[in-house]
């Protein structure tokens, strides 16, 4: 097949411009084009019937009709016709055949009309999902039809661009390839198999566990393992997407999605165009919101260009690598869904398929600056709001450098950022460090953005190809002229400036304030709590209610049993290990605290509990952290069952045993009164704790989805996740990156001044915990230790 010049296809079938009483097929009905081609059919074709091929999902097929019937591009309709008119067009007029694009099943068998419009709406979708959803799709519909014994016009929506990457005039006419689809559809569908296999390779599976164990090896080894399994699936679809874009680019297209959609074009002329049957093929540019129907503005979600004009309001996109004047071919929703219903009206010639550009292009050009110029112009008149704080976000102005350019700047800004994002993550957790990685989060996200968007749409803002219309123009002027006001899609009477600022902009705009008017997450801790007797609020105790970690506690016991003269060694002893410490507890929270405790071997029980009921918990409890114990008491209030849990002891929380309900800890061996090293049973930290919540909610009939949890680790993700209110307090570094990707509230409680802290550097602060008094015969202790 070879480019022709166009040829008069302007005379309706339909004098009045409507179907009739046509049967009429509709595909992708609960699709952005597919609702308002419904819509129309339903207002300004009132004696049609309509068959929808919809797919069940977690619903019927009728299900999905009825909800579909209440969005708000039927709402005018839904007004003129009342429910009973709703109701008379479900009984009367439409019909749900239940079945996928593939897959249909019986088609019914006295169609005039069928419209598909169905297909994947992704640019870069994996390479056997392309195909199949937009070459099965059409194979499977024109096989259906002729199973069916049905001769419907077919009007078969396809994209502009589906001709390849080009230059100059692409007339409206059949595509110019040798391409056999068939075989690349086959080659499509093994690609997951073989990219499957390729990811349970040991060499893979390594690194990705690897990853996973750095990330989260301290939340336990189920997590690892569901990280791990997470990336192995993420490095399966990324490999998909790149064997869809680039075998895409070796063939000549753009991505994925145009050559699939070429592929459905040729699949639709060989199975029904040119094989005695009527097919018209309509080909949109970059679909977008109405100009006039249902109503100006109207959009179904974000579109093509849509993600990108939002991520440049955010402020996130600097720089791009578009030519500022190559042509973005924009056409407005109802403008396309007119001309699907007027190619409908006019039927093909038999084996002499139509084809109409529904484009803006040629006639009324929008150069890429001028697109650039309107968004800068809206956001500066309308800027955004920041995120999470006061003021106005400022958008950049670009100077189009180009593509190298732009991507030497990236691949610089993606290092440095790597490089800070590593360096904050190795210091101390506070509300600056926590301040600076939610920055770093926002720029490594929209450097990420920039380099989606610049690989998404470099092909659409660098295109030097113009989209000829004259078939398309032909077919607005068979339309009556008392209709085109309603009906027609003449591009020459879009004013581009006055779309997009006084519609399309802020349509999109729009569909961003119902999420800009949810509650921060400060602001949601701050409500009040739901009164409740089924309700556990479970607190991590070291870093969450009290000030102070295991090492710590370690050091007060130790030191207040042995002689003074003895506490340089002790000290020194205990600074050797710190390192060994760390090590062991960035990995393994668990290991951590066995370490630890192997150092009260040899301590008498009784001793530690007389230090515990004595001064040692009184230097417990004004470590408390203010804020945690005010939020205890708020649960209690509220008829909450309060629960402090710790890994380690129970030898440091048990002062705090008032203020809970109850306390969960562990316990250390002992022997003839005397601890041996070891615990008595393995340490409640990350995935034990959350098998322990999970038993221990069932034994008190709690309803964790209610529930309420506080956590300052990483560690603590295992058990926080499976509440519903899950808050992290003063959260370490990792843990406040988990929160920021999972939407959990952020809390920063009063901690005590620093300068109470006991430390090496001041030995005076120690006489807050003094030691029992020494028994007969004991020689580790000299008379005047305190």
């Amino acid at each position: 097949m070879t480019d022709s010049a166009p040829n008069d296809q302007s005379t309706p079938a339909f004098p009045d411009f409507t179907l009739g009483t046509s049967h009429v097929l509709l595909t992708g009905a609960t699709g952005f084009v597919g609702q308002a081609v419904l819509e129309r059919l339903l207002s300004t074709h009132p004696d049609t019937r309509i068959s929808l091929l919809i797919r069940p999902k977690s619903s019927s097929g009728e299900s999905r009709l009825n909800t579909l019937l209440k969005k708000p591009v039927f709402r005018a309709w839904r007004e003129s016709v009342g429910d009973e008119g709703v109701a008379k067009a479900i009984a009367e007029r439409l019909n749900v055949v239940q079945g996928d694009l593939a897959n249909p099943g019986e088609l019914p068998g006295d169609l005039d009309v069928v419209i598909h419009g169905a297909s994947t709406v992704s640019f870069d979708p994996p390479i056997d999902e392309a195909f199949q959803t937009n070459v099965d799709g059409a194979t499977g519909i024109y096989g259906a039809l002729l199973a069916s014994g049905s001769d419907p016009h077919v009007v078969h929506v396809s994209t502009a661009y589906v001709g390849g990457m080009r230059k100059g005039v692409r007339l409206e006419a059949p595509l110019e390839h040798t391409i056999d689809w068939r075989a690349e559809n086959a080659a499509a569908k093994s690609a997951r198999r073989r990219v499957e296999m390729a990811s349970r390779q040991p060499e893979v599976l390594r690194k990705l566990l690897a990853a996973s164990r750095a990330k989260l090896g301290k939340v336990g080894p189920q997590a690892v393992a569901q990280d791990a399994e997470a990336a192995r699936i993420e490095w399966v679809t990324k490999r998909l997407i790149d064997h869809g874009r680039i075998r895409a680019e070796s063939l000549g297209w753009t991505d994925v999605y145009t050559l699939t959609k070429a592929f459905a074009e040729r699949a639709a002329e060989e199975l029904w165009g040119t094989t005695g049957h009527r097919l018209s093929i309509v080909r949109p540019s970059i679909i977008e919101s109405a100009l006039r129907h249902p109503f100006p503005g109207w959009l179904d979600g974000f579109k093509v260009a849509d993600p990108l004009i939002m991520a440049y309001g955010r402020g996130q996109l600097p720089e791009f690598p578009g030519v500022p004047d190559s042509v973005l071919d924009v056409i407005p929703v109802d403008f396309v869904v007119n001309a699907i219903l007027a190619a409908a009206v006019t039927p093909a010639t038999v084996d002499e398929p139509n084809y109409y550009q529904i484009t803006s292009g040629a006639r009324n050009p929008l150069p890429f600056h001028t697109m650039y110029e309107n968004v800068k112009e809206f956001f500066t008149k309308t800027p955004m709001p920041m995120p999470d704080e006061g003021g106005d976000i400022i958008v950049p102005s670009w100077r189009f450098p180009g593509g190298r350019s732009v991507e030497r700047t990236l691949r610089l800004q993606e290092r440095l950022t790597a490089a800070a994002d590593l360096g904050v993550g190795r210091m101390p957790s506070t509300p600056r460090t926590r301040e600076w990685t939610k920055s770093l989060h926002r720029r490594q996200s929209g450097l990420d953005q920039l380099r989606y968007f610049a690989e998404l749409y470099r092909a659409y803002v660098q295109t030097e190809l113009i989209f000829d219309d004259r078939n398309a123009l032909a077919l607005h002027e068979s339309i009556p002229d008392e209709l085109k006001a309603d009906r027609g899609f003449d591009v020459a009477e879009i004013d581009w400036h006055e779309y997009f600022q006084t519609i399309h902009f802020p349509s999109i705009t729009g569909l961003t304030k119902a999420f800009a008017k949810r509650p921060a997450g400060k602001a949601r801790a701050k409500r009040a709590l739901p009164v409740r007797s089924d309700v556990l609020a479970v607190f991590d105790f070291e870093g969450t209610v009290v000030e102070s970690n295991l090492v710590e506690q370690y050091l007060w016991v130790r030191l207040a049993m042995i002689p003074k003269a003895q506490w340089p060694q002790e000290f020194a002893s205990l600074m050797l290990s710190v390192p060994k410490f760390l090590r062991v507890d960035r990995r393994d929270r668990g290991e951590f605290i066995r370490t630890l405790v192997r150092r009260y071997k040899g301590i008498r029980v009784d001793e530690l509990q007389q230090l515990v009921e004595g001064r040692y918990g009184a230097a417990m409890l004004s470590r408390a952290i203010p804020d945690a114990l005010d939020r205890v008491a708020q649960h209690r209030a509220a008829g909450h069952r309060t629960v402090l849990v710790t890994g380690a002891t129970r030898s440091a929380a048990e002062p705090f045993a008032p203020f809970f309900d109850d306390i969960v800890a562990g316990e250390m061996h002992s022997s003839k009164g005397v601890l041996t090293g070891y615990l008595a049973t393995p340490p409640l930290v990350d995935e034990s704790r959350a098998a322990w919540l999970r038993e221990y909610a069932s034994a008190h009939g709690a309803n964790l989805t209610q529930s309420y949890g506080y956590g300052d680790s990483l560690a603590d993700v295992a058990w926080l996740q499976l509440l519903g209110n899950a808050s992290v307090v003063n959260p370490d570094t990792d843990l406040y990156r988990h929160a920021q990707r999972t939407k959990w509230t952020v809390e920063d409680w009063t901690r005590r001044s620093s300068e109470r802290r006991p430390s090496p550097a001041n030995l005076s602060l120690l006489p807050d915990v003094q030691p029992a008094a020494p028994e007969e015969g004991d020689r580790s202790r000299s008379s005047d230790s305190r």
